[in-house]
């Protein structure tokens, strides 16, 4: 890994059916091993999220994610970065369902910050966030592909160790939550509280979706919920070092991520 220059229950639910598709297993790695499994979007299954989306619209993060975490139990799970939203969401998971899996894609191109913050979660919270990775690490995937890829492809690096280590971390599970907003950028202004997500074949619960910035930071502020002290220098969305920069003033709080490409999005919400 390179680290950068110092600096509801009771009522009958429709079942959920999984598929095996009958080709051969995905190739394993040292991360990941299991069949290939993917949710079906059934018509009941369809008519519980659109249901469901238009109950929880106005609820509670809290409530959002009790609902998931009884819906699915261990089926259901979390993906975070360690950004402000996803900090809030581990924050209230340890009060209202502790035992829900998270996980974080680590590139190797973190900050060394967020590294730190995943050690304070477990001290804080006594949850270990898992580490997914791809099958190879930083020095042999940019061997294998002549230097850095980040500089001259982004898109590709994402894919390869964002994307698809994703695809991976979720075989056998239902439904995963992310921390994403709707004021956030215009690819997510849309984002349902449940939706299904036909590109990794879950359903995803977004919390956060109607909150805004400002509502984010207050719930940090009033809960003493820990951050990434980067945020502190002018860094408003984080995520690997080569690829993000502080912001201006006046700029929009994505700006600093891809600098100098028609990129705002690393691919895990677009469809």
């Amino acid at each position: 890994m390179l680290i950068p220059p110092a600096r509801p229950v009771g009522r009958e639910l429709p079942l959920l059916r999984l598929v095996v598709p009958p080709s051969e297993p995905i190739q394993q790695t040292n991360n990941f091993s299991g069949p290939s499994q993917k949710l079906v979007l059934t018509d009941d299954l369809k008519s519980e999220i659109s249901r469901e989306n238009e109950r929880l619209e106005t609820a509670e993060p809290q409530e959002i994610l009790r609902w998931a975490a009884e819906r699915f139990g261990q089926k259901f799970t979390m993906a975070t970065a360690f950004g402000p939203e996803g900090m809030v969401l581990i924050h209230m998971l340890a009060e209202v369902a502790p035992q829900t899996p998270i996980f974080n894609l680590d590139t190797g191109y973190q900050f060394k910050e967020t590294l730190e913050l995943r050690e304070e979660v477990k001290r804080r919270y006594g949850i270990e966030v898992e580490y997914k990775r791809a099958a190879t690490s930083v020095e042999e995937y940019e061997r294998q592909n002549g230097g850095p890829v980040y500089r001259t492809n982004p898109d590709q690096c994402c894919l390869h160790r964002k994307v698809q280590v994703l695809e991976k971390a979720v075989i056998g599970k239902e439904a995963w939550a992310s921390a994403i907003r709707r004021d956030q950028s215009p690819d997510r202004a849309s984002a349902p509280i449940v939706g299904w997500d036909k590109k990794f074949s879950l359903v995803k619960v977004s919390p956060l979706a109607n909150w805004t910035k400002q509502k984010v930071w207050a719930f940090i502020t009033k809960h003493n919920v820990p951050y990434n002290p980067l945020h502190d220098q002018g860094y408003t969305s984080i995520g690997c070092w080569p690829c993000t920069r502080a912001v201006g003033i006046g700029e929009d709080e994505r700006a600093g991520r891809w600098s100098g490409f028609a990129k705002t999005e690393c691919g895990l919400h677009t469809s």
